[in-house]
């Protein structure tokens, strides 16, 4: 039995990544036990390579202006490990975690027994959907943790289905084509449960066409061409279908996250029936908040997660936008299985300073390695960032400090930001 809540994270935290097996069997079966939580509610499932978490926050805080309950599974955290499962504003609390921890063990421990591991994720999977329905939330927005095919939450069927966009990230798992990353995204399509994607590559739209007619579905995608007066600054706004938004979240990626999450909530209003007004939408959209995407502190240290190649070529465009006339230092910390050389690439190109460096974590590249993959003429290796980060931000008028890379590293300094 656990009884304090560093235990239970501690024990959560060491559980394999991975099973023996790479299907949905073991989750099902623990779900069928527990009587399947997660049929207690209505979900909307949000899949794709980047923007899943604002675009997921985005729904969630509609739905919230609109006075409903609505639980919200995001990964990974930033700020605590408890962030990943949320009702409205609140983040589950230790006392509940260590609950739903002690229900758990038994049916991990007969499954460890049996040769087999409920995998990390597929425990706090387990842990959220069976904390939305104790909590009675009116909807739950569930974002994909991998891919989607075999992800532990497409144990779900949506009322509707939501895929951000295709690029390249997890290819060890997911494949090296954008043809077999989207082939598994699309996995969470299910059968009259309709899709609203803003994938943009017409290339990949046979494949979502297939997988539309063959689940006997429908499929929105959003029209860019109808976003106008876009303004993107530390408050992005833009008009969209002749309403104007504001956005808490910069970039030009957050106007089409955000689209995307009103084409969302609309294919929800409409298989269940009901109606949201504008005010509310843009009241959602106005208050959504994100920690590590696109943060800034002090209008002039900017936190974000960029961890793949779409990822920091979005952020490439909302800093060269936001920031044209200013010196752009950038300290970076990659992972050792991302495509490191290609994301070094883009910030060589748009940084003034590049500072290579490293953290405690297992799966991050050595520093020295990511310096040597830059070709910047102006660059710097720091093996241990914290005694200079005061340094590092001591910006003068016309500088920008950049932090990214990796989700977990703007993790580990958000910690020094935020006091």
């Amino acid at each position: 039995m656990f009884t304090n809540f560093a235990e239970t994270q501690h024990w959560i935290e060491h559980i394999k990544r991975f099973g023996s097996k790479l299907d949905l069997h073991r989750i099902s079966t623990v779900l069928d036990r527990l009587g399947h939580p997660e049929r207690s509610y209505p979900t909307t499932h949000v899949a794709g390579t980047n923007g899943k978490g604002s675009t997921a926050s985005y729904i969630k805080n509609i739905l919230e202006e609109s006075g409903y309950l609505v639980g919200l599974y995001t990964s990974p955290y930033i700020v605590k490990f408890n962030e990943r499962i949320a009702i409205n504003d609140e983040y589950i609390s230790d006392s509940d975690m260590i609950q739903y921890a002690n229900q758990i063990k038994p049916l991990w421990d007969s499954f460890n027994d049996a040769g087999e591991t409920i995998t990390f994720f597929e425990v706090i999977t387990i842990i959220c959907f069976l904390y939305f329905r104790d909590k009675h939330v009116d909807f739950a927005v569930i974002e994909v943790g991998l891919g989607g095919t075999l992800d532990a939450t497409n144990v779900i069927v949506p009322e509707v289905s939501v895929i951000t966009n295709i690029s390249f990230d997890h290819m060890n798992v997911l494949g090296n084509t954008l043809e077999s990353i989207a082939s598994n995204k699309l996995g969470i399509v299910k059968d009259g449960v309709p899709l609203v994607t803003s994938v943009e590559q017409e290339e990949l739209m046979p494949l979502f066409e297939q997988t539309i007619k063959e689940h006997h579905t429908t499929m929105t995608k959003i029209d860019c061409d109808k976003v106008s007066n876009k303004n993107v600054s530390e408050q992005t706004s833009f008009t969209y279908e002749g309403t104007h938004y504001t956005l808490g979240l910069p970039g030009f990626h957050q106007i089409k996250n955000a689209v995307l999450a009103i084409e969302a909530i609309k294919a929800l209003c409409n298989r269940k029936g009901f109606e949201i007004a504008t005010t509310q939408i843009q009241r959602g959209l106005a208050k959504t908040r994100w920690p590590g995407r696109m943060e800034i502190f002090n209008h002039n240290i900017i936190l974000d997660g960029a961890h793949n190649i779409g990822g920091v070529l979005a952020l490439k465009e909302a800093i060269t936008k936001m920031y044209p006339n200013k010196k752009i230092k950038c300290l970076v910390s990659i992972m050792h299985d991302k495509e490191h050389a290609k994301i070094i690439d883009v910030l060589d190109s748009f940084c003034s300073e590049l500072y290579f460096t490293q953290f405690d974590y297992e799966r991050r590249a050595n520093a020295d390695d990511l310096f040597n993959e830059s070709h910047h003429q102006n660059k710097k290796i720091y093996l241990d960032y914290k005694p200079m980060f005061q340094e590092l931000t001591q910006l003068k008028e016309d500088e920008i400090l950049l932090i990214t890379g990796s989700l977990y590293f703007i993790s580990d300094v958000r910690k020094l930001l935020v006091k």
